[in-house]
């Protein structure tokens, strides 16, 4: 998708193509390396947020019950939705989606929807009346670059770790549809056969050098784009070339077999997080279980099930405590020193005599131990 908010000069469009027929690229990659990537999950089901270099997108997921289309009565439907912010990008409008903002849609629909992804017909509650419609937001939060690979990894993340309501249907003329609490029943993830994954390519010079995951800078300069949605077993879900320089048909079997690893790569990424957040729930409840069978909880227990930072979190016991020691410690320092400076210029203006400053200097000692000795019967308890 390119980037129309930075303009680049003559000369930095001239140091980009340079560097890129040396397999440079301005942030050190190579041509065909990705940016670093983090998938990370809300708290709520089907929320997903995605990090790649400097291209943010946050995913969600929403499920409601409609009327399904005539012409396929057994199958729930799906919907992609972009939002461009202006704090993503200087050059995105608010109000009505614009091209790119529709073109990113498309790309992203056509590689899920059409690729049958999703199986559509779990989604058929009652045939001909009752369906899931899923709707998939993307919110683009900052614009670094191909924004389409991002948004496309935001949406897989986040339809995989959707759970839709548990339905069953009753009344007596067995039409009704009784939507249940997730408190009562178990809600139901989606069927999910293959992971699509897009990856782009873009096109400099003649069409003669290629390169993956493109900046925005990149963009800027770059004479066409390529992406290619491709799963783990190397099918092709779907291509678009969107305009520019002409590609001959070696160059993009090139990228074709490049896009079959790369998705291979990230699809592994994307499991091995979506187990980890499997694993975390279970482990929290596990460790709720252990700890309401005791009569009473230390403070030291209470950090660890509720730690006030992710730092926090990951540091170890002692230092916990030590830091504590050394803010309250710290905190009484200066409240003796306040003390101290105070009872030194009230003997200051009484008389000048030195034997009054020794015997402060003594007492200050002795009110610093008896503090030190304090803090470390509070923090033993």
């Amino acid at each position: 998708m390119e980037h129309i908010g930075w303009r680049p000069s003559v000369n930095e469009r001239e140091f980009i193509e340079t560097a890129l027929q040396s397999d440079l690229r301005v942030d050190g990659r190579h041509s065909f390396d990705f940016r670093k990537l983090r998938i990370s999950f809300g708290r709520e089901d089907g929320s997903s947020e995605v990090q790649l270099g400097e291209t943010h997108v946050l995913g969600y997921v929403t499920a409601q019950l409609v009327q399904p289309y005539r012409d396929r009565p057994n199958e729930g439907t799906l919907a992609i939705f972009t939002e461009f912010s202006p704090m993503a990008d200087p050059a995105f409008e608010p109000g009505r989606p614009g091209e790119s903002a529709i073109e990113l849609g498309r790309v992203i629909d056509r590689g899920l929807r059409e690729s049958r992804a999703v199986d559509m017909e779990s989604l058929c509650v009652v045939a001909g009346k009752h369906v899931w419609s899923v709707r998939v937001d993307l919110h683009i939060l900052d614009n670094g670059g191909n924004l389409i690979d991002a948004a496309n990894i935001a949406a897989l993340a986040a339809l995989s770790t959707f759970r839709r309501p548990e339905c069953t249907v009753g009344g007596d003329d067995g039409q009704q549809v009784i939507v249940h609490d997730p408190e009562v029943r178990d809600p139901l993830p989606l069927t999910i056969h293959h992971m699509p994954i897009a990856v782009t390519f873009a096109y400099f010079g003649e069409g003669n050098i290629v390169v993956v995951d493109p900046t925005y800078k990149e963009e800027a300069v770059m004479g066409g784009r390529m992406t290619a949605t491709i799963n783990s077993n190397g099918d092709i879900c779907s291509i678009q070339k969107a305009g520019g320089e002409g590609v001959m048909s070696s160059v993009v079997m090139q990228c074709l077999r490049i896009a079959s690893v790369k998705a291979t790569d990230i699809t592994s990424k994307m499991k091995k997080a979506i187990q980890q957040l499997r694993v975390r729930p279970a482990a929290m409840r596990k460790h709720n279980q252990s700890s309401s069978g005791a009569v009473g909880e230390s403070e030291e227990a209470l950090e660890i099930g509720s730690p006030k930072s992710l730092k926090d979190a990951i540091k170890p016991k002692h230092k916990r405590k030590n830091k504590r020691y050394n803010d309250s410690l710290q905190l009484l320092f200066k409240f003796t020193g306040a003390a101290y400076m105070v009872i030194y210029s009230v003997f200051s203006v009484v008389t000048d005599a030195s034997d009054y400053r020794q015997t402060l200097y003594k007492l200050y000692n002795y009110i610093l131990g008896m503090v030190k000795f304090s803090v470390n019967s509070q923090l033993s308890l």
